[in-house]
């Protein structure tokens, strides 16, 4: 039986799947971190141990084609990482081409049936892109957190630690919060717990602020507000007003107060955008179209 693979890699986790030709999944794999911008090398051991899971008892020659979908994708460019992928498929047993796009590929894949169009992603990070035939021609932030990835898990979280900082003395249900998740009791212990945390755990405080949006505080409805408008603003740098939309991300494929804000802004323009779900989705139905081309 010839089999398809499909991988969604981003900076919290991969996911892989197998399916037969005619669609049914055979196999679901997960591991860890798979965005080679954020973790190197051990990205593509993340993939492996994902893809592996997936196949199961099945025979890897028996996949045909693979798409992985990654965060940090540019990172490829790089030899070593090139080539940690490279021994990744060897060691799993796989012969076939895997092609590794884009996460913001695979989620406009798993978003319609639409060959063009906007895909916009806020996750961990956030970025927005313009697909055609199922190929970036156009993107737009997507820089990491010290550039960018405005409206994102990670830009969220930095915002609360940073106005928690600042106005500690203030107090509030932010503050609180902030300080519970931190386990610390003045701003000197927040600002010395911040510079400890691996950068992209400040993601974990986002379901925090939006929880908070969600009852009604200030502070937290400000910036996810902020969140959705600088999401937008993406949008717009793709200069593509009229073209289909598709959400991607924690934040925008689940009800969060930041999808929410996004999908009001969206039906000011009279747009109704579709959701990826399952990202992973896409990245098999890309290799199903792979294999039948």
């Amino acid at each position: 039986m010839d089999l398809v693979l499909g991988v969604d890699a981003g900076g919290t986790a991969s996911k892989a799947v197998v399916s037969d030709l005619s669609g049914v999944v055979r196999g679901r794999g997960a591991a860890g971190p798979g965005n080679p911008s954020a973790t190197g090398t051990a990205a593509a051991t993340a993939v492996g141990s994902a893809v592996r899971s997936a196949l199961g008892a099945f025979d890897p020659g028996s996949v045909v084609a693979g798409v992985v979908g990654l965060a940090g994708v540019s990172a490829t460019a790089d030899p070593g990482v090139a080539a940690a992928f490279d021994r990744s498929w060897t060691a799993l047993g796989l012969t076939c081409e895997i092609t590794l796009v884009g996460d913001a590929v695979t989620a406009f894949a798993a978003g319609g049936r639409w060959s063009s169009g906007a895909v916009l992603v806020s996750g961990t990070g956030a970025v927005a892109a313009l697909v055609d035939e199922l190929s970036v021609v156009r993107a737009a932030d997507g820089l990491g957190w010290l550039l960018g990835d405005e409206g994102s898990g990670m830009w969220l979280g930095l915002q609360a630690v940073r106005f928690a900082a600042r106005f500690w003395t203030a107090g509030g249900a932010l503050v609180a919060e902030v300080a519970a998740h931190a386990g610390v009791a003045s701003a000197d212990d927040l600002v010395h717990w911040a510079g400890r945390l691996p950068f992209g755990s400040f993601a974990s405080l986002a379901p925090v602020v939006c929880a908070l949006a969600d009852s009604g505080e200030p502070t937290a409805l400000r910036l996810v507000a902020s969140a959705a408008d600088r999401l937008m603003a993406t949008l717009d740098e793709l200069s593509a007003p009229s073209a289909p939309v598709v959400l991607a991300g924690s934040l925008l494929a689940n009800d969060t107060p930041v999808r929410r804000g996004v999908l009001s802004r969206l039906a000011d323009r009279g747009i109704e955008p579709g959701t990826a779900i399952d990202p992973v989705l896409g990245a098999l139905r890309l290799a199903s179209y792979r294999a039948r081309a």
